[in-house]
């Protein structure tokens, strides 16, 4: 056992933030239209005192998930 008595705890991880706006200039859209997808639960966010932080992560695989090909 380690000296500090944790066992098998794993360590943080590193996870990037972005502002609600920051994630509308990332998708070009409104801060109305990415409130939206967070309140339906299209995109998670964590609730910040009055404010939303959105995993950086959770964006991208949601618009990896929106794209299709018009083709």
């Amino acid at each position: 056992m380690p000296p500090n008595g944790n066992e098998d705890v794993p360590g943080p991880r590193h996870v990037q933030f972005l502002t609600v706006a920051e994630v509308a200039t990332l998708m070009r859209v409104s801060k109305m239209t990415v409130y939206r997808l967070v309140h339906s639960g299209e995109l998670p966010a964590v609730r910040v005192g009055k404010s939303f932080r959105v995993p950086e992560q959770a964006v991208h695989d949601y618009l990896d998930n929106a794209y299709f090909d018009v083709g």
